[in-house]
């Protein structure tokens, strides 16, 4: 599976779950999935 559907699932998930979240929150969170996806690609070599 490629990290960027990983990273589009986990970030559709994150809106349809909080859609009542501040656009500061929406923010921090994409940081983190973009954190987390690079750290999928360094380590299991998508």
């Amino acid at each position: 599976m490629n990290v960027f559907t990983i990273w589009l699932v986990l970030v559709v998930a994150w809106n349809f779950g909080y859609p009542d979240a501040s656009p500061l929150e929406d923010v921090i969170v994409a940081i983190i999935l973009s954190l987390f996806s690079t750290i999928l690609k360094k380590y299991f070599k998508f």
